[in-house]
């Protein structure tokens, strides 16, 4: 097959997309160029910026929202759907389908969530506006951590990898269901009313066996999120919803498709050349069903799941810690370090976190309920744990929602940037002190 210089520089670009690793570090640049701008003479421009109104008016209805809050409303929205999207499929083939992974990965994921939240609560003596912060100790963030894990290489088992991914999916749909519950105020049950209407077509048009993904995204989109924004439920909500809709069954198995697939070729190889570059009408009919054997042969739910990993790796996430990290550092970092709410999210991060996972994940396998992955050991897991209590991103959301108050916002953010830190630095070194697989 004949190879274009524009082939030479896809190729690398692609594998440049799909690098976890590249994904860690575009969010850990924009991270850092927050904090920066942030703590510089531009930082009122940094804030103006994320203020910006952005707004759509259609007849008499007019939606308008800043900058920001289509960034955390809209794009994490986007996230989230991923986010479900990854766990319909480990509960349909991935490593929730069998039992004792699952009740591994779902034990784990209670725990990190549980000890961390508890920590935070004592620190703030359970009372007082502090404590809605508890939620903000509940999830880890998956980027930063696979970005690490992909650096460490063959220090890390691949089924470590698939056991965070699992837990971290679970902490995150975990969190979403917190901020329904929780950081959720002011309801407004006409929208909310309406949003399920929308959501019940989305259930309607699966069951149908509609596989176009435009028309659920018009629904999900136009409807469902929408619906949920005004109504006072947050739109993330919205986004896992829409997600458990999408179709997750290929319409052709794969000995259906590799049969079809080689009688199109055969079909294909039989047809006659023409003397330039066009194909034939044809081979171009051949083509066009090939297209369409390949898209049975794969879920949409998949497909989504692909075509939206690059996009959430490198702009949503990246854009989101550009508008978020901005944390404004005080003049004595050990003074601020003492504040109950910055000492909470710390404490409950970097202590709590590999508590309840490598705990409960002791108890269970001991237990006989659970059992470790392929090559990973206790080491392993304590590495991982640790790295567990990097909660940067999913942390710093649900400090925006649980906090009115800009100081307490700051304490939150400030304890996130302490935990990512630590956890990130004690994480790494405990899988680089064990021995490199041969």
């Amino acid at each position: 097959m004949r190879e274009y210089p524009i082939d030479r520089v896809l190729r690398p670009l692609d594998r440049f997309i799909r690098d976890q690793s590249m994904a860690g570090l575009a969010l850990f640049v924009c991270a850092a160029v927050a904090v920066v701008l942030a703590n510089s003479p531009w930082h009122d421009a940094y804030r103006a910026v994320w203020e910006y109104p952005v707004g759509l008016r259609v007849g008499g209805f007019m939606f308008e929202r800043d900058l920001l809050h289509i960034i955390n409303d809209g794009l994490m929205a986007v996230f989230f759907f991923m986010v479900a999207l990854e766990l319909k499929r480990e509960f349909i083939g991935g490593e929730l389908a069998e039992p004792k992974n699952a009740a591994l990965s779902i034990a784990a994921s209670v725990g990190g969530m549980l000890f961390p939240a508890l920590i935070y609560l004592l620190v703030n003596d359970f009372q007082g506006p502090a404590v809605r912060g508890w939620g903000i100790t509940l999830g880890t963030d998956t980027a930063f951590v696979l970005g690490l894990l992909a650096l460490l290489g063959s220090r890390v088992p691949p089924a470590i990898k698939a056991f965070f991914i699992t837990v971290s999916v679970i902490d995150d749909i975990a969190s979403v269901t917190v901020i329904a519950l929780f950081y959720t105020s002011d309801l407004s049950m006409g929208n909310l009313g309406i949003g399920a209407a929308f959501l019940a077509v989305l259930v309607l048009m699966n069951v149908l066996g509609v596989r176009n993904m435009t028309a659920y995204a018009v629904v999900a989109i136009g409807g469902l999120w929408m619906a949920f924004t005004l109504s006072g439920v947050h739109a993330t909500v919205a986004g896992v919803l829409a997600a458990f809709t999408i179709p997750a069954r290929a319409k052709m198995g794969s000995e259906g498709y590799v049969r079809r697939i080689r009688a199109l070729a055969d079909e294909y190889e039989r047809t006659e050349e023409t003397p330039n570059s066009l194909v034939t009408g044809e081979q171009l009919q051949i083509i066009t069903r090939v297209k369409r054997c390949a898209a049975y042969a794969e879920t949409p739910a998949q497909r989504l799941e692909q075509t939206l990993h690059p996009w959430v790796g490198f702009f949503i996430l990246p854009l989101f810690a550009l508008a978020n990290a901005g944390i404004v550092l005080p003049e004595s970092l050990t003074e601020a370090a003492g504040h109950p709410v910055t000492l909470g999210v710390l404490l409950g991060l970097v202590l709590g976190k590999p508590i309840g996972l490598f705990g409960v994940s002791w108890l269970f396998v001991r237990l006989g309920l659970g059992k470790l992955g392929a090559g990973v050991g206790w080491r392993h897991m304590a590495a991982i744990s640790v790295l567990g209590g990097l909660g940067f991103t999913m942390a710093i959301f649900i400090s925006e929602l649980a906090f009115e108050s800009e100081v307490l916002r700051a304490d939150a953010k400030l304890g996130i940037l302490f935990a990512s830190v630590t956890a990130g630095i004690a994480g790494t070194a405990l899988f680089l002190m064990g021995r490199r697989p041969r």
